[in-house]
């Protein structure tokens, strides 16, 4: 494995208006192989720091790096991106989706999206639009899942999931993602993500580092677990 972090940012910052930084020198640098939870309270800065890396939203200071090379063009082909919302065209069929991503994406393993979607029983032949919003949720996480990239960025992945489905879909990412790669998953729903999480970060207003470190390690510390942890760190927020 290389000893390159996957993701590193350098006194990031981004504001959307004047005098209120969203990010104000955000800093952090993530080795790969490791599943990262962005934890913190709406407006803290975790979408804006995806968008930013993904090259949606420009930053107005400080350095972005992939796989030590600087963010660009070039690097959006390491990333594979699931936004909070889904995007895609309510009109497509699921298997259109599925001839989209391979040709689109150079990683995309076309075998595992059909196999994912046979074991969440999802009609390749259905339109999006006849499916309900969780279920275009799942569809959306099999096709970013299924590609083999090296950043994941995962948006409330579960956010809209029926609890049943919970497991498969945190199974899915734990078991199908690039074994070299980075997961960073924002949600709300630390109790169900936290089983699978190597590494954290709790994110204040700023997007400053409140607390963070390894998932395990921090338990041991302090006794409590992350969704514990959270509470106690954000209950003045």
């Amino acid at each position: 494995m290389s000893n390159i972090p996957v993701l590193r940012c350098t006194d990031l910052c981004k504001s959307y208006q004047a005098g209120h930084p969203v990010l104000d020198h955000f800093n952090c640098t993530l080795p790969g192989g490791k599943i990262v939870g962005l934890l913190g309270p709406n407006g803290c800065g975790k979408s804006t720091l995806m968008k930013l890396i993904c090259g949606i939203l420009v930053p107005d200071g400080g350095e972005i790096n992939i796989c030590g090379q600087p963010r660009s063009e070039a690097t959006n082909a390491l990333i594979s991106y699931l936004p909070e919302r889904t995007y895609f065209n309510s009109w497509m069929k699921v298997e259109e989706l599925l001839s989209y991503f391979s040709e689109f994406y150079a990683d995309f393993d076309e075998n595992l999206a059909r196999k994912m979607l046979s074991d969440l029983h999802i009609d390749t032949d259905a339109k999006l639009k006849a499916l309900s919003k969780g279920t275009k949720e799942k569809v959306q996480l099999i096709m970013v899942m299924a590609r083999r990239a090296k950043l994941y960025l995962l948006d409330e992945p579960i956010a809209g999931v029926d609890p049943a489905a919970r497991d498969y879909i945190l199974q899915t990412i734990i078991g199908n993602y690039n074994p070299e790669a980075t997961v960073i998953i924002t949600t709300h729903l630390i109790y169900d993500i936290e089983p699978i999480l190597d590494e954290f970060m709790f994110l204040g207003e700023g997007g400053r580092i409140l607390l963070s470190g390894v998932a395990d390690d921090i338990r041991e510390q302090h006794g409590k677990s992350l969704d514990e942890l959270f509470r106690e760190v954000f209950r003045c927020y």
